[in-house]
């Protein structure tokens, strides 16, 4: 509770947009831990252990994996300790809703109480949904909007917050790019939508940005990518 606590404090000077933009290039991009601490371990073994590597984690830190509490723990002990070199953004699965559903609630209750729980709600409901890379990399957990016209949206957004079942706070975290679909399309996962190709080269090229990194699916061929140029 003491180290939420903490974050809540930092926010105020560090967290203030729920848009991160102060990212530099190199830095370390990786999505979808899930409780999964030991990987989270091999990760910073593999690119560096902060403040020595900058990192950008894309969302979902838990539920799932056996080890959610461990994982978002050293996550925001490595914020508040460097919040120059480590920034953290919210996916999905930082919503009461679905960590209710999907294991952290339960890890919690069982090691300790549901009043963690509830401090850690409080803690996610204040996590930025986006970040900027050298200007030219859009980041986020999901995808893009059809709401989307403009990056002060994502900046004017409220916080804290707990995720809505639709708009654009909702498909920040939510949506999935589709080979099949051009423009927009149903998400099968039920909330929010698709998007086509088409819709990522006219967002890049109406905001002059190069790439959109973001996490949510799993890769049947997974990878670490680590951008340098």
């Amino acid at each position: 509770m003491k180290l939420c606590s903490s974050a809540s404090l930092h926010d105020r000077f560090s967290w203030t947009s729920p848009f991160s933009s102060s990212l530099k290039l190199p830095s370390t991009s990786a999505g979808d831990i899930h409780g999964q601490y030991s990987d989270l371990l091999r990760l910073f073994e593999s690119g560096g252990f902060p403040p020595r590597a900058n990192y950008l984690f894309l969302g979902d830190y838990v539920d799932r994996g056996k080890q959610s509490l461990e994982t978002i723990c050293l996550l925001l002990a490595y914020k508040i300790k460097y919040p120059e070199n480590f920034f953290l953004l919210r996916g999905n699965h930082e919503c009461a809703s679905v960590n209710r559903i999907y294991g952290f609630y339960d890890e919690c209750k069982r090691r300790y109480s549901v009043r963690l729980w509830k401090v850690f709600t409080d803690c996610f409901n204040c996590l930025p949904v986006a970040a900027l890379v050298d200007d030219k990399i859009l980041c986020m957990h999901g995808g893009l909007s059809p709401d989307l016209h403009s990056l002060d949206q994502i900046r004017n957004l409220p916080r804290p917050t707990a995720i809505p079942e639709s708009g654009l706070l909702c498909d920040l975290v939510w949506s999935d790019p589709s080979r099949e679909v051009r423009g927009w399309g149903a998400n099968e996962r039920g909330v929010s939508y698709t998007f086509g190709a088409d819709r990522v080269a006219e967002f890049l090229r109406k905001h002059d940005l190069d790439l959109i990194c973001r996490a949510h699916q799993v890769s049947m061929h997974a990878y670490i990518c680590r951008i340098t140029f």
